[in-house]
């Protein structure tokens, strides 16, 4: 798509977004980095905000617009409904049964019994 400076940017979106990820990392950074300098990996996140905040914002300017879970819930197939098959999916007689094979030992392979044996 080409760039439209009329499409809105979702600014709310991208600034949540944002600030439920440096809340996360901050954290993690203060944990991991508790003997270290915490306080570079903080400022590293906090940094990567303006960064964010103007990607985000030229990829809406494309037409770029991930899509969301709550989206994703209202589209997915509810579970309750049949799933066709392949081969007829409306007759009610209930399925054969397959074929014997080697596997299955229903091809006359199976082992002889032990009172058979001679010695």
């Amino acid at each position: 798509m080409a760039w439209d400076s009329s499409r809105p940017v979702p600014w709310n979106r991208l600034i949540r977004e944002w600030l439920i990820y440096a809340a996360i990392m901050s954290a993690v950074f203060l944990i991991f980095f508790r003997g270290s300098n915490g306080l570079g990996a903080v400022a590293g996140v906090l940094i990567s905000g303006p960064i964010y905040l103007g990607f985000g914002a030229v990829m809406a300017k494309f037409g770029y617009q991930r899509t969301r879970l709550k989206d994703m819930r209202g589209t997915a197939k509810p579970a309750n409904e049949p799933v066709e098959s392949e081969t007829d999916a409306s007759s009610d007689a209930p399925r054969r049964k397959p074929a014997p094979t080697s596997r299955t030992a229903g091809g006359g392979n199976r082992p002889k019994s032990s009172s058979r044996r001679k010695r």
